[in-house]
């Protein structure tokens, strides 16, 4: 298992994560199997979306803000339900299949880090089987 840092720099954001898990991936030895990426956060979560145009990360959390907005009478006294419920939409972990050393993604595909309670020092777990 190896672990990276995610920095944070704004309240939320999606940070494309590919490059460091395929880093793992490579660090592994591994031909064939299985990748495993876990967040181990609950204001944060981990997604497979498109990579090519930024626009689509933009629009992902402008809708998602409209669905879980930051106010809205939540009783959780930290202030962060909305982050909590966006992660758990989310979701903590992805796996991928991992062929000839390298994750099988789509051609427009990334795996993407989705800080919702920021900014803050992450950390992203990859296992390799």
């Amino acid at each position: 298992m190896t672990k990276f840092n995610v920095t944070t720099n704004k309240s939320a954001e999606m940070r494309n994560i590919t490059r460091e898990v395929q880093a793992s991936v490579t660090e592994s030895g591994i031909i064939s199997g299985i990748c495993t990426i876990f967040v181990p956060h609950t204001t944060a979560g981990v997604t497979i979306n498109e990579n090519a145009d930024p626009d689509v990360v933009r629009d992902i959390l402008m809708e998602l803000n409209k669905i879980v907005p930051l106010k809205d009478g939540y009783q959780h006294m930290e202030g962060n339900s909305a982050a909590h419920i966006k992660a758990g939409i989310f979701g903590f972990s992805q796996q991928l299949i991992v062929e000839n050393g390298q994750l099988v993604l789509g051609t427009w595909q990334g795996i993407y880090f989705c800080e919702f309670d920021g900014p803050r020092q992450r950390q992203v777990y990859v296992k390799v089987m």
